[in-house]
């Protein structure tokens, strides 16, 4: 995570993670304190639910009892007896339900009392009926006891029942108030968190704005070292294409004080030699050998200036044209190191300069050839097309691998600056064993790019 990234999130970020937990919490109490007040409610609508069935259950029991008495038909006992087995079960739910309620425990207490009461009455209004005493019966019966303790169960379930209505009530607005509170809660978080959206959208398009910024620094920053680079590389090409025609202009002066001077010199003393040679006796066989060797020995040194002053500055390539000039070296070159050489020369004309190029590519090859390659038979030609010149140096030599060239291979690094000096393009294929191919595009006169485009 990036710097730019936690300034964007500085703000937003604990804004958001506050929401998130005021959210969590606020979630949390609402859920506890309405799972509790209703668990409370519900608890509450049993004790009333088990009072009504409570009530509903001594009505059936005294009933049942009544009509068994008048009519001593025993279908009435049915009615009795399972609901005076539903009274205690009742009693029992509400007893379980108000233990922890200190407030209710008395009047359960006294509801309990008179419910025993009651019931037995009834059981002993029951066994005195089933044994025949009519007097105690009656009096059982006739008296006001059991009314009275029907009246106090009445009066104890109903008010029971209030209670139990008032604190169902008080649970049901405990229960709204907390939804009301969750509601408001989940409102202000809802209103926190779109405070938080809004600072984070507000600072991501401050961001967004100070990153095209740079970037638009950047982009010019480029810009100008693109320009510099190109205008750097424009002056290096500009100095290394002096340098070459430097080098060429010494070359050609070198070659021609070397044919002039030196020229000179080797022929003045092989014209002595000569005068020489009419003027001493040569009879004699010693004197004869010397005179012979020293002849040899003159014309080995013009032979080798001659060849020093073409290698420096061919004068052939001013006096008889590139494809001459180039059948004359490659003629030399197949009888000096004996590999046979096939030209295939088409006339061409082009401006001194590129002239100069292709004769330096082809010497320059062949040159390279007959230090490494060990090539039995080498291919040259020069096809000449209405846009470029087509340049092709080939061998069956046993090639390189052009993945491993060195970086200070200054020879060819120097004939693709010269071709490239020119407006072409050098392409070199080689493989170990299958010997090397030299290609050179060089356009005549129409355009570089019309010329490359042509042989793309």
């Amino acid at each position: 995570m990036n710097w730019t990234t936690l300034r964007r999130m500085a703000i937003s970020l604990p804004l958001a993670i506050l929401a998130a937990c005021l959210m969590i919490g606020v979630s949390e109490y609402g859920y506890k304190q309405t799972s509790e007040l209703l668990t409370n409610l519900t608890r509450a609508y049993d004790i009333r639910t088990s009072i009504s069935v409570l009530m509903k259950d001594m009505l059936n029991a005294e009933t049942g009892l009544r009509g068994y008495l008048l009519t001593n038909d025993p279908k009435y006992l049915e009615p009795y007896q399972e609901a005076s087995k539903d009274i205690s079960r009742s009693l029992e739910n509400i007893r379980k339900n108000i233990e922890n309620d200190p407030s209710k425990s008395d009047v359960f207490l006294a509801l309990g009392q008179s419910i025993a009461r009651k019931t037995a009455e009834m059981d002993l209004s029951l066994k005195l009926f089933r044994e025949g005493n009519a007097d105690a019966l009656k009096f059982v019966m006739f008296t006001d006891m059991g009314n009275s303790d029907m009246n106090s169960i009445r009066t104890l379930s109903r008010e029971l029942e209030e209670s139990v209505v008032q604190e169902a009530q008080r649970y049901q607005d405990e229960v709204q108030s907390s939804l009301v509170w969750a509601r408001v809660g989940v409102a202000t978080i809802t209103l926190i968190g779109l405070l938080a959206f809004y600072l984070y959208l507000r600072q991501h398009n401050i961001v967004e704005r100070l990153h095209k910024r740079e970037q638009a620094l950047l982009s010019e920053e480029r810009t100008r070292l693109e320009q510099l680079v190109r205008e750097r590389t424009a002056t290096l090409t500009e100095l290394a294409n002096h340098l070459q025609q430097v080098r060429e202009d010494e070359r050609g002066h070198l070659a021609r004080e070397l044919h002039d001077e030196l020229g000179a010199l080797l022929t003045a003393a092989k014209l002595d030699v000569a005068r020489l040679k009419s003027k001493i006796e040569m009879s004699n066989p010693e004197v004869a050998d010397r005179v012979k060797h020293l002849t040899e020995t003159l014309n080995s040194g013009i032979a080798l200036k001659r060849r020093i002053v073409e290698d420096l500055r061919p004068s052939s390539l001013a006096n008889l044209g590139l494809s001459t000039s180039l059948e004359i070296l490659t003629n030399e070159f197949s009888q000096r190191i004996g590999v046979e050489v096939e030209a295939n020369l088409e006339a061409v004309e082009l401006p001194d300069a590129t002239e100069l190029t292709i004769y330096r590519l082809v010497q320059e090859s062949l040159t390279n050839i007959g230090k490494y390659a060990k090539a039995s038979k080498i291919a040259v030609s020069v096809h000449n097309y209405p846009t470029y010149v087509a340049v092709q140096i080939q061998d069956n030599g046993e090639g390189f691998d052009l993945a491993s060239i060195r970086p200070n291979s200054h020879g060819l690094a120097g004939m693709r600056h010269r071709v490239e000096a020119t407006g072409g393009r050098l392409t070199i294929n080689s493989a170990i064993g299958e010997g090397t191919t030299i290609s050179a595009v060089i356009p005549t006169g129409a355009s570089t790019t019309e010329a490359l485009a042509t042989t793309a």
